[in-house]
C-alpha cells in the first residue's frame, strides 16, 4: 500500500483525492509490504464515499467525489472501486488491499466519509440505494477489533466480495426500477385536481346556486369553500415536504404524522369512500346518457334499469384504462380535460353572442340590470345558504388527487404543493367568473314564450321587463327556464350545446377514472403498512408500476355493487364527510407536529401556520354537520371504531409521528412540574428497582413486582453487567433494546437500565443513586433471594448483605422475594437469555461459512432437550405469578412497624385481577394476656386505613423460645463453617483473621444475638403452622446493625426465617409513612 508522496502532487487543505493503489503500489514498493503508516488502514472492510451506480460510475459530483477525478462512462481506469449490494437495499463501497480507493479528506488520509445524501435514505428508498457510513466502532474502536474481521450488522465481512448471483440480482433490481412510470407535477397532480373539481356542478348547478343565494352570496359561497380547500391545500403542501412521500396519498400523510391510530382509520374510510365515489360519478354520468336516450325515445328497458346497463358498461371501460397501466390512464385524463376546458370555454364564447330566440328562455347577454337583480338571494322552496352551501362544497373537494398517487411522482415534495395550490386558484377562479356570467346574463324565471311580452296594461319592474319581456307570470310557478327552473341552462349559453353535454360527461368520467386510481393506491398503502391483519393480499403489486391490479378488482366490485343500487341519494352525504374527515385530520396534523415541536419537523413549505390549521381542521367538521349532521355522526364514529380498533391492536410500527413527540413534550413538561410538589403521604406509590439482570432470567420478579407497579409505580429493572476487561457498550445498547421489546411483548410495564461494574454492590450504588428523573424516582429496592449463597464464596454474600444496608442508608425500602425453587432460570436450556450467551427458543446448530457466522441456522421444532426435575420445577415456578391465581390468603405478618409498606403491597395486589381472588391475613405480635386488645386495635387502624382484611391474628407466644425441631439443628449446621471461633486461636491470629474475612460470626456475636437467632427460628416454625398454604408470606424483613452483625450471620437469619415456606416477601420500608387515614 502507498502513503502519498506530499511533495509530488500540490495539495490543499479541503482537497479529496482518490489513489488508484492498484496500479501505482506494486511499482513504488516492489512487491514488499507496505509502508508503517498504513496500519490504520489495514483490514478495512469498506470505505462509503458515495452513491455509485451499476451502469457507470457517473460524474464525480454524482458520487460525491472531487470533479477532478473521471470515470469512463462503463468502467473505471482502476479496478481499485468496488460496489457491495447487501440484498437488503443497502450498498457498501468495499476496500481491500488490491481493490480499494481512499478519499484523502483535509489534508490527510482517512476511511471517515466526508456528508453524502445516500447515507440517510431509508433501506427502501424509491431513489437510490441506502449506504452505510462507517459506524463510530469502526473509527473509534481500537485497531485489532477493526481488523478482526467480525461481520457487520447489515453487509459482508471484512474483505469479502459479493457472489456474482448477489451483484446480478442487484444489477436486475436496479435496472427493473429504471422503467418505473413517474409524472412531474402538471400532468401528475395540477391535470388531475381540475379535473376532479371542475365536476358536474360547473355545468348542471351552478346556475341554479346562483338562482337561489344570488352573485354575491354565491361567491361568499365559494370564497368559503375555497378557504376550507386552501387551508387544507398547504397544510397538504406542508406535511409532504417534510421528508420523501411515498404511495398513499392522505393515508400516508396522516399516518405518517399522528401515528396509525388516525392513519389506518382514515386509510380505511378514505380508500371506501373513493371507491363509492366511482359510482356516484357513473351513476351520474349513467343519468345524463339516459336523459338523452329518452328525448329521443331510445331507452332500452326503463330508466332505472337503463342507469344500471350504462353504468355498468362505463364502469368496466375504466377499469380496462387503469389496469392499463397509469401512463393510459394519464392520457386518457388529458383527452377529458381537453374536453373540459373547450366546454368551458364554449360557455364563455356563448355568454358574447346573444341570440333573440333565447331571451324568451331568460338569456339576454350581459346586462347590468339582471346583474343587480341577481345580486341578491332570493332563496325558494324552503332552501337557505347552508343548504345552498351543503350543495355546492362537494364540487370543491379533489384537492387530494394528486396526492393520491404521490407513489407515482417524479418529486412528490415539489409537485403537491404546486399542483394542488395551482388547481385551487385557477377552479376557484373559474367557479366565480361562472357565477358572475351567469348572475349578468340569465334571470332567474322565464317562461319560453315569445309571445310573453311587456304590454301598456301590465306594471312589472323586473329585469325581464326592461328587456321587453314579462315573466311575473313566473312567480305562480311553473315556468321551466331561467336560473333557478333549468338545469341544462348553460347549454342554452354556451355556443354550441353539445359540447356542453360532452364536457360533463368529461367531468364526470375523470373524476370516476380518478377515484378508482385513488381507491386501490391507498388501499395498497394501507395494507403495506400491515395495520388491519388478513387484508396483506391487496399489498401485492404487479408490472414496473407496481401496479395494485387486487385493488382495482375490489374498487369495480365495490362501485358495480352501488352502481346497480342505483340511488346515492342515502351514500352521497356520507362520503362527502369521508373526503371532510380525511381533509380535517390533514389540517389537524400540522397543527400537531408543529405545537410538538419536535426537532423533525422542517417542512421546506413555510407558507403555513399552526393556528391557521387547526382553524381550517374546525372548518371542516363544521362544514360537516352543515352538509348533513347525521352523516357527519356516522362518520365520526366509524372513524372513533376504527381508531379504538387499531389503538387495541397495537401494530408494530414506527414513523416518528408528532403523537410521539407531544407525548414526549407532555412527559418532559410533567416531570418537570413534578419536581416542584413536595412530597405527601397520601400520593406515595412504591417506585421500584427490580434488580433482575436480565428480565428474562428471572420472570418470576418482574412479574410480581409488576403486579402492585401497574398503573401505580415506577418499575425499573436493573441489571448489573459485571466486567473483568473492557466493557462492551455495543453490546450493552444492543441487549437494552431486546430486554425492553422482551418487557413490551410481556406486557410488563417497566423500563430496563444496565450498567458495567465491577461487582454487585457498585453497580446497585450507582444505580440507586442515578435511575430515575425528577420525582420519578425509585424508592424501593426490590431483590432475589440468594438461593445459593451457601455454594459460592462468602465474599459474594458479603457483597449482598452490604447492598441492602446502602439501600437503607439512601433511604429506600428493600424487599426480597424468595421462592424455595430459587428464581434464576438462564441455565435451562431453551430459554431466551441475551447477553452473547442463548438468544434461541430451541437448541439450533449455527452455519459458519468462511470463517463467520452466518444468519442462517440449523433448528429443528421437533427436538427438545430433556429437563431434570428441579429444572422443570424451577421453569414451571417462574411462571407462578403471570397466571391468576386462584382463591387463597395473602399473609401479612406485620411485626414491626415500617411505615406502612408491608401492608400496602398486598392491598396493592389485591387490587389487581390476577390477585383479587385472595383475602388478606394479618399477623402481628402480643402478648397473651392482651390478644383481644391488640386485635381491636389493629382491626381499628386497618379500617381507619380502608383496607380490607379476613382476620387478624395475634401471636402471644411469638417471643418463646423455639421448640427443638430441625429448623434448630439446621441453624447450628448452617452457621458452622462461618464462624471465627476466636477462643480457639491467639487474640492476634483471631484479629487479622476477622479484618480479612469481616463476615466471620465471633463467638461474642453470636451469644449477644441469641434472642434475635432464636425468634428467627421460632418465627419460622410459627409460619409453617400457619401460613403453609398461603399464596403469598408478606413479612417485616429483619433488620442488622450495620458494622454490628456480620454478613454471615444476616444471611443465616434470613435463610432460617424463610426457608420450606410458600413464596415469601421481606419487606422493610424506609420508616417514613406511606399510608394515612387523614383526607
Amino acid at each position: 500500500m502507498e502513503i502519498l508522496n506530499e511533495s509530488r502532487v500540490p495539495t490543499y487543505r479541503f482537497q479529496v483525492d482518490v489513489v488508484m493503489e492498484a496500479e501505482r503500489a506494486e511499482a513504488s514498493t516492489g512487491g514488499r509490504s507496505p509502508a508503517p503508516g498504513t496500519d490504520d488502514l489495514k483490514g478495512r472492510s469498506r470505505v462509503v464515499v458515495g452513491f455509485l451506480d451499476p451502469e457507470g460510475l457517473g460524474s464525480a459530483m454524482d458520487i460525491g467525489l472531487p470533479p477532478d477525478v473521471s470515470h469512463n462512462g462503463d468502467t473505471v481506469k482502476s479496478d481499485s472501486v468496488s460496489l457491495h449490494s447487501t440484498g437488503t437495499g443497502h450498498t457498501h463501497v468495499s476496500d481491500s488491499q488490491s481493490n480499494t480507493y481512499y478519499m484523502r479528506t483535509f489534508g490527510h488520509n482517512t476511511i471517515d466519509a466526508v456528508p453524502n445524501i445516500d447515507f440517510y435514505r431509508n433501506t427502501a428508498a424509491a431513489l437510490g440505494e441506502k449506504l452505510i457510513r462507517p459506524s463510530l466502532s469502526e473509527l473509534h474502536d481500537e485497531l485489532d477489533k477493526v481488523m478482526a474481521g467480525e461481520p457487520f450488522e447489515d453487509g459482508l465481512a471484512n474483505g469479502e466480495e459479493p457472489s456474482a448471483a448477489e451483484e446480478a440480482a442487484a444489477l436486475a433490481a436496479k435496472q427493473a426500477k429504471g422503467g418505473t412510470i413517474k409524472f412531474g407535477w402538471v400532468k401528475g397532480v395540477l391535470v388531475r385536481c381540475m379535473l376532479n373539481i371542475w365536476g358536474v356542478m360547473l355545468f348542471i348547478r351552478m346556475s341554479w346556486i346562483v338562482g337561489q343565494a344570488g352573485i354575491g352570496l354565491t361567491i361568499a359561497i365559494i370564497c368559503m369553500a375555497t378557504l376550507v380547500t386552501t387551508i387544507t391545500g398547504l397544510s397538504t403542501s406542508a406535511i409532504a415536504t417534510n421528508g420523501f412521500v411515498r404511495g398513499g396519498g392522505a393515508y400516508y400523510l396522516i399516518s405518517r404524522s399522528l401515528g396509525p391510530e388516525f392513519g389506518g382509520s382514515i386509510g380505511l374510510i378514505f380508500a371506501f369512500a373513493n371507491a363509492v365515489a366511482v359510482a356516484m360519478y357513473v351513476v351520474g354520468f349513467a343519468e345524463t346518457v339516459v336523459e338523452m336516450l329518452n328525448d329521443v325515445d331510445a331507452l332500452m328497458t326503463d330508466e332505472l334499469n337503463d342507469i344500471r346497463i350504462v353504468g355498468t358498461l362505463t364502469v368496466i371501460l375504466l377499469l380496462g384504462i387503469s389496469v392499463a397501466g397509469m401512463e393510459w390512464e394519464a392520457k386518457a385524463q388529458i383527452v377529458l380535460l381537453i374536453i373540459l376546458l373547450g366546454a368551458i370555454v364554449n360557455y364563455f364564447m356563448g355568454t358574447f353572442l346573444t341570440v333573440e330566440e333565447k331571451e324568451p328562455k331568460g338569456f339576454f347577454g350581459y346586462n347590468s340590470a339582471i346583474f343587480l337583480e341577481n345580486l341578491g338571494p332570493d332563496f325558494r322552496e324552503e332552501e337557505s345558504f347552508f343548504s345552498v352551501f351543503a350543495i355546492f362544497f362537494p364540487a370543491a373537494t379533489g384537492i387530494l388527487a394528486g396526492a393520491n398517487i404521490s407513489g407515482d411522482l417524479t418529486d412528490p415534495q415539489s409537485a403537491i404543493p404546486k399542483g394542488t395550490l395551482l388547481a385551487i386558484v385557477i377552479t376557484g377562479i373559474t367557479y366565480i367568473a361562472v357565477a358572475l356570467s351567469t348572475g349578468a346574463c340569465i334571470v332567474r324565471d322565464a317562461t319560453g314564450d315569445l309571445n310573453d311580452t311587456v304590454t301598456d296594461t301590465v306594471n312589472c319592474t323586473d329585469a325581464a321587463c326592461t328587456l321587453g319581456y314579462d315573466f311575473s307570470i313566473c312567480k305562480e310557478g311553473g315556468c321551466q327556464y331561467g336560473l333557478i327552473n333549468d338545469f341544462q341552462v348553460m347549454s342554452l349559453v354556451s355556443g354550441f350545446g353539445p359540447l356542453i353535454s360532452a364536457g360533463i360527461f368529461s367531468a364526470t368520467l375523470s373524476s370516476a377514472l380518478a377515484s378508482l386510481v385513488s381507491a386501490p393506491k391507498v388501499f395498497q398503502a394501507l395494507c403495506k403498512d400491515n395495520i388491519y391483519p388478513g387484508l396483506g393480499m391487496f399489498a401485492k403489486g404487479y408490472g414496473k408500476n407496481n401496479e395494485p391490479l387486487r385493488g382495482y378488482v375490489l374498487t369495480f366490485c365495490i362501485g358495480l355493487a352501488f352502481i346497480l343500487i342505483a340511488e346515492l341519494n342515502i351514500i352521497a352525504p356520507i362520503i362527502s364527510n369521508f373526503f371532510l374527515a380525511s381533509y380535517a385530520l390533514i389540517n389537524f396534523s400540522v397543527f400537531h407536529a408543529s405545537l410538538a415541536n419536535s426537532p423533525g419537523w422542517r417542512p421546506s413549505f413555510k407558507y403555513y401556520n399552526k393556528w391557521v390549521s387547526l382553524a381550517g381542521a374546525v372548518l371542516c367538521v363544521v362544514v360537516m354537520f352543515v352538509i348533513n349532521w347525521w352523516a357527519a355522526l356516522v362518520t365520526l364514529l366509524i372513524v372513533l371504531a376504527l381508531y379504538i380498533y387499531v389503538s387495541y391492536k397495537k401494530p408494530d410500527v414506527n414513523w416518528g409521528s408528532s403523537t410521539q413527540a407531544l407525548m414526549f413534550n407532555q412527559a418532559l413538561t410533567h416531570s418537570i412540574n413534578l419536581t416542584g410538589v413536595e412530597d405527601h403521604v397520601k400520593n406515595f406509590r412504591p417506585q421500584c428497582l427490580v434488580m433482575t439482570g436480565y428480565p428474562t432470567s428471572r420472570p418470576a420478579l418482574a412479574h410480581l413486582v409488576h403486579s402492585f407497579t401497574k398503573n401505580v409505580g415506577l418499575m425499573v429493572c436493573g441489571h448489573i453487567r459485571t466486567v473483568t476487561r473492557r466493557p462492551n457498550f455495543k453490546e450493552l445498547a444492543q441487549d437494552h433494546a431486546r430486554c425492553q421489546r422482551w418487557l413490551h411483548k410481556k406486557h410488563i410495564k417497566a423500563f430496563y437500565t444496565p450498567v458495567f461494574s465491577d461487582n454487585l454492590r457498585h453497580g446497585t450504588q450507582v444505580l440507586l443513586q442515578a435511575t430515575g428523573l425528577g420525582r420519578l424516582r425509585p424508592n424501593t429496592l426490590v431483590l432475589g433471594f440468594k438461593t445459593n449463597w451457601s455454594d459460592g464464596h462468602m465474599r459474594d454474600v458479603d457483597i449482598y448483605i452490604n447492598t441492602i444496608h446502602d439501600a437503607f442508608d439512601l433511604q429506600f425500602g428493600v424487599v426480597i422475594l424468595r421462592l424455595q425453587d430459587g428464581l434464576d432460570i438462564s441455565h435451562i436450556p431453551g430459554q431466551v437469555v441475551f447477553g452473547g450467551r442463548r438468544s434461541l427458543k430451541s437448541p439450533c446448530a449455527l452455519l459458519v461459512f468462511g470463517g463467520r457466522r452466518s444468519k442462517a441456522t440449523m433448528c429443528s421444532p421437533d427436538i427438545k432437550s430433556p429437563l431434570s426435575l428441579r429444572d422443570q420445577r424451577l421453569l414451571d415456578t417462574s411462571q407462578q405469578f403471570r397466571k391468576k391465581q386462584g382463591k387463597g390468603t395473602i399473609d401479612v405478618w406485620w411485626l414491626f412497624d415500617d411505615g406502612g409498606l408491608t401492608l400496602l403491597i398486598p392491598y396493592l395486589l389485591t387490587n389487581k385481577k390476577k390477585w383479587g381472588d385472595c383475602r388478606i391475613r394479618v399477623f402481628i405480635g402480643g402478648k397473651i394476656n392482651r390478644i383481644d386488645h391488640d386485635r381491636r386495635a389493629m382491626a381499628t387502624l386497618l379500617s381507619r386505613f380502608r383496607i380490607d382484611f379476613s382476620d387478624i391474628n395475634v401471636l402471644g407466644d411469638i417471643n418463646t423460645k423455639p421448640k427443638k425441631t430441625q429448623v434448630g439443628v439446621h441453624f447450628k449446621e448452617l452457621i458452622e463453617p462461618y464462624r471465627l471461633k476466636e477462643d480457639d486461636m491467639e487474640q492476634a491470629e483471631a484479629e487479622h483473621l476477622k479484618a480479612l474475612e469481616p463476615w466471620r460470626i465471633s463467638d461474642n456475636e453470636l451469644e449477644l444475638y441469641r434472642a434475635k437467632t432464636n425468634r428467627q427460628i421460632r418465627l419460622n416454625e410459627l409460619l409453617k403452622e400457619h401460613s403453609s398454604s398461603a399464596k403469598l408470606i408478606v413479612m417485616s424483613l429483619p433488620l442488622a446493625r450495620k458494622g454490628t452483625i456480620s454478613s454471615a450471620l444476616y444471611m443465616c437469619w434470613l435463610e432460617t426465617l424463610s426457608r420450606d415456606l410458600p413464596p415469601v416477601l421481606l419487606v422493610r420500608g424506609n420508616h417514613q409513612s406511606v399510608l394515612t387515614f387523614y383526607s
